[in-house]
C-alpha cells in the first residue's frame, strides 16, 4: 500500500490515500453498501466516468476498495466494496465529517470565532 517512501506524519500518509475531492465521497458512498459502477456514479454527483474509474483503481491498489466480478449468463457484473482497511479509514474520517457539519454546514462561520 505504500505510495511514497517517506511521510512526515500519519496525516500526510492518510491524505496521500484519500487526497482530492472525490475519493472521500466514494468511500462515503461505499459505506452504505457495495455498489456497481453506475450506482457509484449516481451516488457521487459531478464525478466523471474517467475520474471515478481512476480513483477506484487507486483505492483498489491501496487495499481500500475491492472489486468483485460475477457473471449472470452473458452479463458481467462488477461490484465495488470497502475492505476492512477501507472501513477503518471511513471510521477515521467520521470525526472530520462531524467537524465539517458542525462548523461549515451549520450556517455559522467558524472563522469569525477567535480563540
Amino acid at each position: 500500500m505504500t505510495r511514497r517512501d517517506t511521510y512526515v506524519c500519519g496525516i500526510d500518509a492518510a491524505i496521500d490515500v484519500v487526497g482530492g475531492k472525490w475519493k472521500v465521497l466514494i468511500l462515503w458512498a461505499l459505506a452504505e453498501k457495495p455498489c456497481r459502477f453506475g450506482e457509484l456514479r449516481r451516488g457521487v454527483p459531478g464525478v466523471t466516468e474517467k475520474v471515478l474509474t481512476s480513483h477506484l483503481r487507486e483505492l483498489e491498489a491501496d487495499g481500500i476498495v475491492c472489486r468483485e466480478e460475477s457473471s449472470e449468463g452473458a452479463v458481467r457484473r462488477v461490484t465495488y466494496a470497502l475492505t476492512s482497511l477501507g472501513v477503518s479509514l471511513n471510521e477515521a474520517l467520521g470525526p472530520l465529517g462531524a467537524w465539517g457539519r458542525e462548523h461549515l454546514m451549520s450556517g455559522r462561520s467558524a472563522h469569525h470565532e477567535v480563540r
